[in-house]
């Protein structure tokens, strides 16, 4: 009978360790996903008049006029972030959090724990304080990194909450000049300063 809990006695240690594991507490991350879902779902509801603007290596200048209904597409590098909320991604990252005595913000940043992993490198929130109207988010800044055998993607994405966003993306194949396309989406023009 001993020589049996000897050799279970390994299993059970190892099904000890992954409960344990699995009941390590959440991670309570900012869903950036959610505050720019919220943000497109008002535009949706909104009479602003979008503007997008496409500059290619600085030359190239293209201004358009977009509708709503094409507003989530223009803005679906941010819509394609892993979301921190979810307990599976909030793992892989790691929270900092300061205060900027300049910008009179706090900032939160989200950046991966091993960042050859992920391809989204940063996640940083700065927020507002207020104690009259309560803090708000006033910038999301993101960055993208992609480097593989087919060349380098980098995208670095500005949101500005309830005004426009930024998208500027640096791309290079192997053997070809870099390019860099920056696309800048303005919604609220009256608060753009």
């Amino acid at each position: 009978m001993k020589n049996y809990w000897i050799l279970f006695f390994p299993l059970i240690l190892s099904i000890t360790a992954c409960n344990q594991k699995d009941k390590e507490p959440a991670k309570k991350f900012f869903s950036v996903r959610s505050l720019i879902e919220a943000q497109i779902a008002h535009v949706d509801t909104s009479l602003y008049s979008i503007r997008k603007i496409i500059s290619i290596d600085t030359i190239q200048r293209d201004t358009t006029f977009i509708n709503r209904e094409n507003f989530r597409e223009a803005a679906k590098d941010f819509l394609d972030i892993p979301d921190l909320a979810d307990h599976k991604v909030s793992k892989r990252y790691k929270e900092e959090t300061r205060y900027d005595e300049t910008l009179k913000r706090a900032i939160f940043t989200y950046t991966p724990i091993d960042p050859r992993k992920e391809e989204i490198q940063k996640q940083e929130l700065l927020i507002e304080p207020n104690i009259a109207t309560g803090d708000k988010v006033t910038n999301i800044i993101i960055e993208r990194v992609i480097n593989n055998r087919n060349g380098f993607l980098n995208k670095k994405m500005l949101w500005q909450t309830d005004r426009s966003f930024l998208v500027t993306t640096t791309t290079q194949k192997p053997g070809e000049p870099e390019v860099i396309t920056t696309t800048k989406v303005i919604w609220n023009e009256d608060d753009y300063k």
